[in-house]
């Protein structure tokens, strides 16, 4: 009994700090997706390191001012024309010490219209003290 309790104790502290690291990826999804539906670009790309990569059908975008340029057509100053966008995580998995990766369906509302979603694999990296997503793959 004694050993099992230790076991648990020793396992706590590891299992917390993973749980706040979620909940803060998840805070920074949540800003990033309040800054594509109000049209904020910056905003909405704040969550990309400024060395990320991002896979689209059409090759690879490079740092985070090209990913910003590859979504500006998208936006307006009451939102984003494609939509308004939300998360739905599916998959965590640790990648080691202060990074983290995060298998989600993304879902765009239009204001009229069927909605559209697909995937995206998210790698996060911990960079001073902030998540921000080092390679992102969507389809």
């Amino acid at each position: 009994m004694i050993v099992a309790a230790a076991l648990v104790m020793t396992a706590t502290p590891a299992a917390d700090a993973e749980a706040a690291a979620r909940a803060a990826i998840l805070r920074e999804m949540e800003a990033s997706a309040a800054g594509w539906n109000s049209g904020d670009l910056n905003r909405f790309t704040a969550i990309y390191a400024g060395d990320a990569t991002y896979v689209t059908g059409d090759g690879v975008i490079r740092g985070r001012a090209n990913i910003a340029a590859h979504y500006a057509d998208s936006f307006t100053k009451r939102g984003n024309t494609r939509g308004a966008l939300r998360f739905e995580p599916l998959y965590w998995r640790a990648l080691g010490n202060d990074r983290e990766l995060l298998i989600a369906r993304w879902i765009l509302t239009p204001d009229r219209g069927a909605a559209s979603s697909g995937m995206t694999s998210l790698v996060f990296e911990k960079r001073e003290g902030h998540w921000r997503i080092i390679a992102d793959h969507s389809s």
